[in-house]
């Protein structure tokens, strides 16, 4: 499966993805219209034309950027897609010298898989929390912080 970047006609198919697994408490729900200002975070993988799955890498500040709305179909799953995508965020956070990644998560197996290492929410700046006031959940959260280290 290739890897590439997400262009406007994937968003709504991104949406869509993205909020299923957030109707099961899995992920935050995403609106279109933030999908479409943030188009150029996203990588997608595509198979006969419909988006698979996805994920974004947004840039927090000069030191740090978090991967989100990591989303692969059931039927996808379990094939390494979910693995490559987050190996392209880490490829460009490296290319373009963001030293930290982080991510929150109800799946903290996977990314410690691919080489993300818990620490503590409360280590993390403040201002990774400007969603959190949308998410359900919130002010009780339960996602799991990691972080990455890229070589940069």
């Amino acid at each position: 499966m290739k890897i590439e970047k997400a262009k406007i006609r994937d968003a709504t198919q991104m949406q869509r993805l993205i909020n299923h697994f957030a109707s099961q408490g899995e992920m935050l729900a995403r609106p279109l219209s933030e999908i479409y200002e943030n188009i150029r975070d996203y990588f997608v993988v595509r198979q006969d034309g419909q988006v698979v799955a996805c994920v974004a890498i947004h840039i927090m500040w000069s030191d740090l950027a978090e991967i989100k709305s990591l989303a692969v179909t059931e039927d996808s799953q379990s094939q390494g897609i979910g693995d490559q995508l987050v190996r392209a965020c880490l490829g460009e956070a490296k290319q373009i010298g963001i030293p930290t990644v982080f991510c929150l998560t109800y799946k903290p197996a996977f990314f410690e898989r691919v080489g993300f290492s818990r620490v503590d929410k409360m280590e993390l700046p403040q201002k990774v929390w400007t969603e959190c006031y949308h998410c359900p959940k919130f002010p009780s959260c339960d996602a799991v912080a990691l972080i990455y280290h890229p070589e940069v």
